[in-house]
C-alpha cells in the first residue's frame, strides 16, 4: 500500500509535466532533426525515471527527505519559470534566475498562480519521494536504489561537456538538480581573487560637471519618436524640453545583453566582446575610476528598495559607493518622475560627481506604470492589477494572443509617454542650466530591447528568451549636454551623426572613462573604442552571457532593416495628430 501511493503520486508528478514533454517530442520531431535525437531523449527519460524511482525506495528516512526537498525544490524552481515564460529552462536562464533571486517578492506578486501549480507539483514529488517506502521490493528496488545517484550525476556531466544545455522536457526534478549541481561546481571554481586595482592615471578632465549613466529598462529603441516617425514622445527631440541642452542621438544601439544581469554588470565593469567574461570578474568598476578621478560616487535605484543588491551588485561594490538612494517610499507609477528630481538635485550641487541611474522604466507589467493622464494610446490592457511592482516576470494577464499583444503594445506605449517623455521633461524643466555647454554630461540608453510580437506569431515572452528576437538587443542610446575638447555641440555631433545605428553598449564604458579624463589611447586596449571612434561596431548583442562550463558567447547580429516599427494599427491616431 505505501508503494502504491508513492507510485501514484510520482506518476502524477510526470503526467503534470506532459506539455514539457510534448513540446520536446514536437522539437524533435522537425524534418531537419536526425531520429538519433529522439531515441536520446527517450532513454534519457526513461532513466530519470528509474533514478527519481530510485530516489523514492531509500530506505534511510535521514537520506530520503532532505533528497526529496532537493528535487522538490529543483522541480519548483524549473517548472515555474518554464510555466511562466512559456520557454525550457537551460543553464543560461537558471543562472540569471539565481542572479535574480532579490526579485522573489515581485515574482511571487505577478506570477502567484503559475507558481502555486509549480509548488503544487513539487508537492507531489516531496511526499512520493519523502514517504516511507514498503521494506523489501526486490531486485528492481534495489537496482533503482542503486541506479538513482549515478543517473544524476550523469545528466549532469551531460549538460557540463553540452554548456549547460539538454535537460528540455526531461522530469523537472532531475534538470533542476543538475542544473544546480552545475552551478555549485562553477562557482566553487570561480577564481575568486580580489579585483585588480585601477592603473590608469587620469590626465585632467574636459569639464568640472557632473558625468551621469541612465540605464533604464526594457525600452524598446524604435518605439521613441527619436528614432522612429511614429513613436512615442520622448522628451529628447526638437518638440522637446530641452532648450539649449544639446542633445545627441546615436539612434539605435545594440545592447551587450537581452537580459538585465549581464548588461548591467558590464556597463559597471565594462569589457569588450572578447574579454567581458575577465573583466566584469577581476575588473575594477566604474566607481573605482570614478573616485581617482577625483569625483564622488552616486547611485539611484528606482528599481529595489531595503537596500537590496541586484545585477552583481556585492558589498565590495557598494563599499565604492559614496551616496546610494532607494525610493521605497515612492509609489512605483512614481519612481521615475522621483529619480528625476534627485538628479536634478545633484546635477546643481556644484559637487563633480559619477551618477549612475537604474530607472523602472517599460519592464513588464505595464498596466499600471502610468497615470491616466498619460493614457493616449487605445485600446491598453486593464489597469490596477500589480500597481506595486517594478518588475520581473509579470504578464498583466497575457496569453500570447495577437489582439492581447496589440492592447500590450499600447500600454508600454502610455508607459513610455510617462517614464521617458514624462522623466525627462521633468528633469530639463528643473535641472536644463546645469546640462548646458559647460556642465554636465548624461548618457542614456537601456538595459535591453522588447519584442512584442510584431511579426505575429505566439508567445508571452518579451525579452530575456533562449532564443530571442533581434529587438530583444536593439535600445535606444543619447548623448546629453557634454563638453568635448572646448567645442560641446560639434564634437558629439560629429560622433552622433557618424555613429547612428552603427554603436553599441560596449562604447559606454570607455566614453566615461574619456569624461573622467583617462586618455583614450590607454583606455582602448583594455576596453575598445568610445563613442567618437570611428572603428566600425560588428552591431551584435549577446545572447549566451553567462558562457560558462566549456561554451562560448553567441554574438546575433542585428539587420537595421529588419528591425520591427512599432505597428500604426494598434491604436486611434490623436485628434491632434500629436503623440505628446
Amino acid at each position: 500500500m505505501q508503494n502504491r501511493l508513492k507510485y501514484l503520486l510520482l506518476g502524477l508528478f510526470l503526467l503534470a509535466g506532459a506539455g514539457e514533454i510534448w513540446r520536446r517530442l514536437a522539437m524533435l520531431a522537425r524534418p531537419e532533426i536526425q531520429p538519433a535525437g529522439l531515441v536520446a531523449f527517450a532513454g534519457l527519460f526513461v532513466l530519470c525515471t528509474i533514478s527519481l524511482t530510485g530516489f523514492a525506495l531509500v530506505r534511510n528516512g535521514w537520506l530520503r527527505w532532505p533528497l526529496a526537498l532537493l528535487l522538490a525544490a529543483g522541480s519548483l524552481l524549473v517548472d515555474g519559470y518554464q510555466w511562466a515564460v512559456g520557454d525550457f529552462m537551460d543553464y543560461e536562464s537558471f543562472v540569471t534566475m539565481v542572479e535574480s533571486a532579490g526579485d522573489i517578492g515581485s515574482a511571487v506578486a505577478q506570477q502567484g498562480g503559475v507558481l502555486a501549480l509549480a509548488t503544487g507539483r513539487a508537492a507531489l514529488l516531496l511526499f512520493a519521494v519523502g514517504l516511507q517506502p514498503a521494506a523489501g521490493g526486490g531486485l528492481w528496488a534495489s537496482g533503482a536504489r542503486w541506479a538513482a545517484l549515478p543517473v544524476m550525476l550523469g545528466l549532469s556531466v551531460l549538460l557540463f561537456f553540452r554548456g549547460g544545455e539538454g535537460s528540455s522536457g526531461l522530469p523537472s526534478s532531475h534538470s533542476g538538480a543538475s542544473l544546480a549541481l552545475l552551478y555549485a561546481y562553477d562557482t566553487a571554481t570561480t577564481d575568486r581573487s580580489p579585483r585588480r586595482a585601477v592603473t590608469l592615471q587620469p590626465e585632467g578632465r574636459e569639464a568640472g560637471g557632473d558625468i551621469v549613466l541612465i540605464i533604464d529598462e526594457s525600452i524598446a529603441g524604435a518605439y521613441l519618436d527619436i528614432n522612429s516617425a511614429h513613436g512615442v514622445y520622448s522628451g529628447l527631440g526638437t518638440d522637446g524640453a530641452a532648450g539649449d541642452v544639446p542633445v545627441h542621438n546615436f539612434g539605435l544601439a545594440t545592447a551587450i545583453n537581452h537580459c538585465s544581469v549581464g548588461s548591467n554588470v558590464t556597463l559597471r565593469f565594462g569589457g569588450t566582446r572578447d574579454n567581458y567574461r575577465e573583466t566584469v570578474r577581476s575588473g575594477p568598476s566604474i566607481w573605482a575610476y570614478a573616485r581617482r578621478a577625483g569625483l564622488g560616487t552616486v547611485y539611484l535605484d528606482a528599481q529595489r528598495t531595503g537596500g537590496r543588491y541586484q545585477n552583481r551588485m556585492d558589498d565590495a561594490e557598494r563599499a565604492q559607493i559614496d551616496v546610494w538612494e532607494q525610493f521605497a517610499d515612492v509609489p512605483v507609477v512614481n519612481r521615475d518622475h522621483a529619480v528625476a528630481d534627485r538628479l536634478a538635485a545633484y546635477l546643481k550641487d556644484g559637487e563633480p560627481q559619477l551618477i549612475l541611474v537604474n530607472k523602472v522604466g517599460g519592464h513588464f507589467p505595464v498596466s499600471d506604470k502610468f497615470p491616466l493622464s498619460h493614457a493616449k494610446y487605445q485600446p491598453m490592457l486593464k489597469r490596477g492589477l500589480m500597481p506595486d511592482v517594478s518588475d520581473m516576470a509579470g504578464r498583466d494577464g497575457m496569453d500570447g494572443r495577437a489582439a492581447n499583444w496589440r492592447l500590450y503594445r499600447n500600454s508600454y506605449r502610455n508607459t513610455l509617454l510617462w517614464s521617458v517623455g514624462g522623466f525627462f521633461d521633468r528633469l530639463f524643466a528643473q535641472a536644463g542650466p546645469a546640462m548646458g555647454p559647460d556642465g554636465a554630461t548624461l548618457l542614456y540608453t537601456s538595459d535591453h530591447g522588447q519584442s512584442f510580437h510584431e511579426r505575429g506569431g505566439g508567445g508571452e515572452a518579451t525579452h530575456c528568451t533562449p532564443a530571442p528576437q533581434i529587438e530583444e538587443g536593439v535600445v535606444p542610446l543619447v548623448v546629453i549636454g557634454g563638453v568635448a575638447d572646448g567645442e560641446p555641440r560639434a564634437r558629439w555631433a560629429e560622433a552622433a551623426a557618424a555613429g547612428r545605428d552603427r554603436r553599441s553598449h560596449y562604447r559606454i564604458f570607455p566614453t566615461l572613462l574619456g569624461l573622467m579624463g583617462y586618455a583614450p589611447d590607454a583606455v582602448e586596449p583594455l576596453y575598445g573604442p568610445d563613442l567618437f571612434s570611428a572603428a566600425p561596431d560588428p552591431f551584435t548583442f549577446n545572447t549566451r552571457f553567462n558562457a560558462r562550463l566549456g561554451s562560448e558567447p553567441v554574438w546575433l547580429h542585428v539587420p537595421l532593416d529588419k528591425i520591427a516599427r512599432p505597428p500604426l494599427s494598434d491604436y486611434r491616431a490623436p485628434a491632434t495628430g500629436s503623440t505628446k
